[in-house]
This record gives C-alpha cells, structure tokens and sequence, in this order.
C-alpha cells in the first residue's frame, strides 16, 4: 500500500518570526495556525517556524502576553521566510549589528517581510528599497512621511519578488495561505482555509477595506461622487484643494458635492476633508518623533496653533498629550540612527 503522505513530499519550510515589543499577537497566531493546520492534513512536517528576538529573551504582546523566544536573532537558524512583527514604532537595541544580521539572512537568498507595523523596522533596515510593500491603512500617512522614497500599496498583502508584506492579521491569514498553495498545492491550501471557515481567499491587488469613518458603510460602499471625492482628499492631505476644485475634477458642482456628502455622512465635504487630515496628523504624533511644526505642514496646515486646535476639537487633547499618553513604545530621537 502506498504511503498515503507520498503526495506531499516536499522541502521542508522553516519560517521565522521576529518580534518586537509591543507586536499585535494576533498577527502572530494568524501566521502560525494556517502553517500548523497543513502539516496535520498532510501528516508531514512541511512547515517549521521559530520565535526570534533581538536578544532571544520574552517578548511583550500587545495584548500584554509575554512570548519566549527560542533564540535570538544573531542565532537564527537558516531560513526560508523571516516575517518581522512589530508595533509602528519597533526598534532595536543595537539597530547596527541587528539590522546587519537581517540584510544577511536577506543575502542568504531568504524571503523577509513583515506584517503590520513590521514595515517600520524592515524599512529602517533598508529592505525595502526598491520594492513595494503593504501598509496598513492606520499607518499609511505616517509611513509615507517618514519613508517617502518607498512605493506604498493599498493591497491588502503584496508579494514583490522576495519582500513579501501583509497589512494586518487578517492579511496574514491570506498570505499565509498563498505560501500552503505554491509549497503544497491549491487543493490542500482550500482545505486549510475551510479548516478555519475562511470564507474568501484574498490575493493581491485585493484593495484593504478601510471605514468612513462619518457613516457605518466602508469607504468602498460609498456612492461614487462621495467616494471619489474622499479619495481626491488623501491625495491631497499636504496641500488641500478648495471644494470648488474638487466638484470641477469630478464633474459636479459643488452644491451637489455638498449635498451628497450631508446624504450620505450627514456633514460637510469641508468638515470630513479637516477630520481625515486629523487622523493622518494623528498617525504621525502617534508613531513618529517629527515635531508638531512639521506634522501640521505635512497635512496642510502653515502654522501649528492651527492644527493643535483642530486636534483638540477631534480627539480631544493636544497631540503633545496624545502623544505622551497613548504612545508607550514611540521611538526617541535618540534612539534614531542611520540604516547604513
């Protein structure tokens, strides 16, 4: 009788999993259980993985969770994918000799990516220039400003030769699911995601579902004068464009303008245009140590008493106070240092 595992005899996968302080656990678990799931299928060990660390000691979760790690980074065994995990403001310790070993494991023909807010220290070691990368839609802004060389995508996972990025756990479920398919086949990767009752596997240039925020639709269930009119407003955070000019660009006037946005998000094109350049400006006070000076230019504003009081009115205190109270992981200045 043949062996009924001959079909999925294949190399074996050993994928990493560097974490930082503060990294979202369920990006972790999302990468895991689906890698888990397929060697159960098949009976085989396809899929390895271990727990990184920059020292190889517990890392703390978002979710206030320790995780051992099962060695440290300097001592990573050879790897065929390294996913870094992290909160937008992750940094090393050391970042020269820590971003060395990475561009190493990079040279040594591995794929490296990152999920979530991993795109931040993957960056800072330079490796992603020359390649597109997937930014969660609560760090884009903040992303951009502080890397606006780099090419952004929207997509919800983006493979880009061997910079594999996914925006969020949910991403990372579907990225995950991809690496089952080219390892072990379409067949076993649909087995995978019924496992979990997933119910639609996502491929890239499947665009992130992202809310509006002002009304309980997402941002593409809007009607299309409304939702071409917020996408002209993200393009234009830094340098704002009068209503006037929006309506000519889509068409309309901007009494119609007006009028469908109250329809649909029950105010002004005006106000919502402020609020998302608010939240753009939160990103930034949130995961960056730019100065207030330079946030507010970066969303439109001259001065930055304007913006403060704006802020306030929004989220209710200064981002200097936002930025104390609800950022614990911020990178210092001090703790920046060139990639090179």
């Amino acid at each position: 009788m043949s062996d009924p595992t001959s079909q999925y005899q294949n190399p074996r996968i050993t994928v990493g999993f560097l974490l930082f302080p503060g990294f979202p656990m369920s990006c972790l678990t999302s990468a895991i259980e689906p890698l888990r799931a397929a060697n159960d299928i098949t009976g085989t060990q396809t899929f390895s993985w271990v727990l990184l660390s920059e020292e190889g000691d517990a890392v703390q979760s978002s979710a206030d969770i320790p995780f051992q790690a099962n060695c440290a980074l300097a001592d990573a065994p050879d790897l065929d994918m390294l996913f870094l995990m992290s909160s937008p403001s992750g940094t090393f310790t050391s970042p020269k000799s820590s971003n060395g070993h990475l561009r190493k494991i990079a040279r040594h023909g591995a794929i490296v990516g990152a999920v979530s807010g991993g795109i931040f220290p993957l960056a800072h070691a330079g490796l992603l220039d020359g390649y597109s990368c997937s930014a969660h839609w609560c760090y884009s802004a903040a992303f951009s400003e502080a890397f606006p060389h780099l090419q952004l995508s929207d997509s919800l996972i983006q493979m880009d030769k061997r910079r594999y990025t996914a925006s969020g756990a949910g991403a990372m479920f579907d990225l995950m699911l991809h690496v089952i398919e080219d390892t072990l086949g379409a067949t076993l990767m649909t087995e995978v995601a019924c496992w979990f009752q997933h119910p639609v596997i996502r491929s890239e240039g499947v665009r992130q579902k992202t809310p509006a925020f002002a009304c309980d639709s997402t941002a593409d269930g809007l009607p299309p004068i409304v939702s071409k009119a917020v996408e002209l407003f993200d393009q234009n955070l830094a340098y704002p464009l009068p209503m006037s000019e929006i309506a000519d660009q889509l068409g309309v006037s901007a009494r119609h303008l007006e009028r469908s946005f109250k329809a649909t998000m029950g105010e002004s094109p005006g106000k919502h245009y402020r609020d998302l350049r608010m939240r753009a400006a939160r990103q930034m006070v949130l995961y960056s140590n730019d100065p207030i000076s330079r946030i507010a230019h970066a969303v439109g504003y001259e001065t930055s008493a304007t913006m403060i009081r704006n802020y306030r009115r929004c989220f209710g205190l200064s981002p200097q106070e936002d930025r104390r109270n609800m950022n614990p992981f911020r990178v210092t200045a001090a703790d920046r240092v060139s990639r090179h």
